[in-house]
């Protein structure tokens, strides 16, 4: 039976959903037509804020939010639009990391969430050792049946090859994001979840 909205990224997003409060407030970096952020909001949110780059994505998203409040789309670049620092109890960032530059993104990112606030990152990567090829691989079946079953939701939204490695990705987490837990998942995907120090 089909699922709305369903690909590889959405599957994901109840990595993010989990951490969502009454008093959440939150930024969703590369939020395209806004799903995630519509999401967060039905799951209680005080509020969310999508940021894109793409004036037209971020136009869909404001249509589809239907005057909601709560609700606010931002065009610009996280690297550099003017977004308040250490502000956001949840910041959400789904396969766009590897559009940035792999240390400056997580380290605007970290930058971005309240203290005791969660960063949330699903993200997609290059194969770089042959455990690599061998977990792609049997993604392959998985990923058939699901597209069978479920339906693929084409999101419209740009998409880039990556060009850093699952191992260069945990690496840099290591770095700027001291105990963030790291997670290789189905459907190329990775995840990284971190607390900031409250």
């Amino acid at each position: 039976m089909p699922t709305p909205y369903w690909n590889h990224n959405t599957h994901y997003h109840p990595l993010a959903l989990r951490h969502v409060r009454p008093d959440t407030r939150a930024l969703d970096v590369g939020s395209g037509e806004g799903l995630l952020t519509r999401r967060v909001v039905a799951a209680g949110a005080a509020e969310a804020t999508g940021l894109d780059t793409d004036p037209t994505e971020t136009a869909r998203a404001t249509r589809a939010a239907a005057g909601d409040g709560r609700l606010h789309y931002v065009t610009g670049d996280v690297l550099t639009a003017p977004l308040d620092e250490r502000a956001y109890d949840l910041v959400t960032c789904v396969a766009t990391l590897h559009h940035l530059d792999l240390e400056a993104g997580l380290a605007r990112l970290r930058s971005l969430t309240a203290p005791g606030g969660h960063l949330v990152v699903v993200g997609l990567a290059r194969l770089g050792s042959p455990v690599d090829a061998v977990l792609s691989l049997s993604a392959v079946p998985a990923a058939a049946l699901a597209r069978l079953l479920r339906h693929e939701w084409e999101h419209g939204s740009p998409v880039a090859e990556p060009a850093t490695t699952y191992a260069d990705v945990r690496d840099a987490a290591r770095r700027h994001l001291p105990g963030a837990r790291w997670r290789r998942h189905l459907y190329w995907r990775y995840s990284l979840t971190w607390q900031a120090p409250g």
